[in-house]
């Protein structure tokens, strides 16, 4: 295991974070008289976990200092183990997260609803978390079941196949959550004692949960604005007697490059705005969602300092962030934070280690069935340095495509997906064969598709609704990547209604008048991901489970084309 003097080093590299806009370096309070005992508090802090269980196979890349550096990180057992290192010599500490710790998971998690997820993280010794929209994937029964245990059945999944599940030993906070009477689905705060000094944490999920997930998941459910939810739940902790306020909040913020041991490079994203407008007792942010790693420094309008830090996604990285705090005033004298990488240096935790391997040895035969062959072609490298969509995105289009273009299937002409629903990318090379544990990974929501009718101008419409802001404009929240007949491309720099330069289908220009059919899944067509322009779309066909249509169309082996059905023309 690496040495925990190197650890702290990593820590300590918060002090030299890269500057960006917004971002100060100055000690955050006034230094208080020596004579003073102060308590010294570590929070190490993930989000976006997403039931990773086992190191993935690919690396991933990530700024360290001015450096770069690709390595595979994550894996649960790493995890608890680098979690165990970094308590070391720390007398107040805990560990917190900022939602998706389930939901969109790999085969060996989500076969078994997640459960396993929950073990682990039970086993790393997680405290406290805030909900993410994916917690709500299965609905709020099964959340519910997760959160307290049992083996009732919600889902057609069976629960509880390989042990009794005892639920989370974390506590899920869910601040602005609310049904009809205004009750939060889980409370909204938690009370933790370090020493003198008294700390309250806020869970929150983004105020845009209801359109990432099922209608039917959050029926009843109301979804707060985050900041105001925030800012009445921080009043509540200070009148309980808290001297600091942590907010965990599942949203995010968009970086580049998107992971960073330390700094926020050209930081943007809908936190910046949530921030801007937070109670000044707030004065730290634990964020998540976009699965970018990020840690720096704000100073908002009101000349209020606070720290801002994500940890990326998968258990690839956990924050160590370290806080001074004085016990009399509870102010925060001094705030440090790094990104630390879950590599193998930190060895394997031997419990967690085996918990992992008795599901993944269940979920074998099932994961490592061969399903199919592909092959992908090449781009020239002026075509791929303007496209957006990738080989796994064209390759899941694809096969909606071909099972709704029977006349059966309502006789599509092309298929419609979103990039938040292809979850995972292909293996590098040309070619290769993927296995069901692979498809499974890539498509885990278990969506139903369906041929719908649409007219062009209600299309149109779809097509410009991915996009938010201006100057330049940013992707909302997915785009949509088309199949082979269909493609479009986009200008950023556009006014709002303008920003798709053209949309063609085998070529023709997209009439506003006509009507097309096009395969789509149950839940863009319900309007998430904010697609709302298909919910008004007319249903013609049923087609069947995702994964199936996958799974079939590989089994006769599958030709992907090169990228350039989604094109960015910004800046040409």
């Amino acid at each position: 295991m690496q040495k925990i003097s190197e650890l702290a080093s990593i820590a300590a590299i918060a002090w030299g974070l890269t500057a960006c806009t917004s971002i100060v370096q100055e000690p955050l309070a006034e230094q208080a008289s020596v004579d003073l005992q102060m308590v010294e508090l570590q929070i190490l802090a993930l989000n976006d976990y997403h039931g990773a269980l086992e190191t993935p196979s690919y690396e991933f890349a990530f700024r360290d200092g001015e450096a770069s550096r690709s390595q595979r990180l994550g894996g649960a057992a790493r995890l608890a183990a680098a979690l165990e290192v970094l308590r070391q010599g720390n007398d107040h500490t805990i560990t917190v997260a900022a939602g998706d710790m389930i939901g969109a998971s790999p085969i060996i998690s989500s076969r078994f609803l997640d459960e396993p997820a929950i073990g682990t993280l039970n086993r790393a010794g997680l405290e406290i978390a805030s909900v993410g929209n994916h917690e709500f994937d299965r609905g709020i029964a099964e959340l519910r079941r997760i959160q307290h245990g049992g083996c009732d059945k919600h889902t057609p999944r069976e629960p509880c196949q390989l042990e009794q599940f005892a639920g989370a030993q974390f506590a899920y906070l869910a601040g602005n959550t609310v049904d009809h009477t205004g009750e939060t689905l889980f409370p909204g705060t938690a009370l933790r004692q370090f020493g003198e000094v008294t700390v309250g944490f806020i869970g929150l999920t983004l105020e845009g949960t209801p359109e990432l997930v099922a209608p039917s998941a959050v029926a009843g459910w109301t979804f707060l604005d985050e900041a105001q939810a925030a800012n009445s739940l921080a009043k509540r902790l200070t009148q309980d007697g808290a001297d600091l306020i942590v907010l965990l909040i599942h949203e995010g913020a968009q970086v580049d490059p998107k992971l960073s041991l330390v700094g926020c490079p050209a930081l943007s994203g809908p936190i910046v705005s949530i921030i801007e407008r937070l109670d000044p007792s707030i004065g730290l942010i634990v964020s998540g969602h976009t699965h970018q790693a990020y840690v720096c420094q704000i100073t908002t309008a009101d000349k209020t300092a606070r720290l801002l830090t994500s940890a990326g996604a998968q258990g690839s990285f956990v924050t160590d962030i370290r806080l001074e705090i004085d016990p009399q005033s509870g102010a925060i004298l001094r705030k440090t934070a790094a990104n630390v990488p879950i590599t193998g240096e930190y060895g394997e935790d031997t419990e967690t280690a085996a918990y992992v391997e008795n599901y993944a040895s269940a979920v074998a035969a099932i994961a490592e069935r061969p399903i199919g062959p592909y092959s992908v072609a090449s781009n020239a490298p002026q075509d791929a340095s303007t496209c957006r969509d990738t080989s796994a995105q064209r390759l899941v289009a694809d096969a909606h495509a071909a099972a709704a273009a029977h006349s059966k299937k309502g006789d599509a002409q092309f298929a419609l997906m979103n990039t938040g629903g292809v979850r995972t990318q292909l293996p590098p090379g040309a070619q290769g064969t993927l296995t069901f544990g692979e498809i499974y990974e890539m498509q885990p929501f278990g969506n139903t598709i369906q041929t719908f009718a649409i007219d062009g101008a209600l299309l149109k419409e779809a097509l410009e609704g991915q996009f938010c802001g201006n100057a330049p404009a940013t992707v909302c929240r997915s785009l949509l990547i088309p199949s082979a007949r269909f493609a479009y491309r986009f200008d950023l720099d556009q006014p709002e209604g303008q920003r798709i330069v053209s949309a063609t289908l085998d070529g023709a220009a997209i009439d506003p008048n006509t009507t097309y059919r096009v395969a789509i899944n149950n839940f863009i067509a319900k309007g998430g991901d904010g697609f709302a322009p298909f919910s008004k779309a007319s249903l013609i066909s049923d087609i069947g489970f995702d994964l199936d249509i996958l799974e079939n169309y590989l089994g006769a082996g599958a030709q992907i084309g090169a990228c350039g059905r989604v094109s960015d023309q910004t800046g040409l």
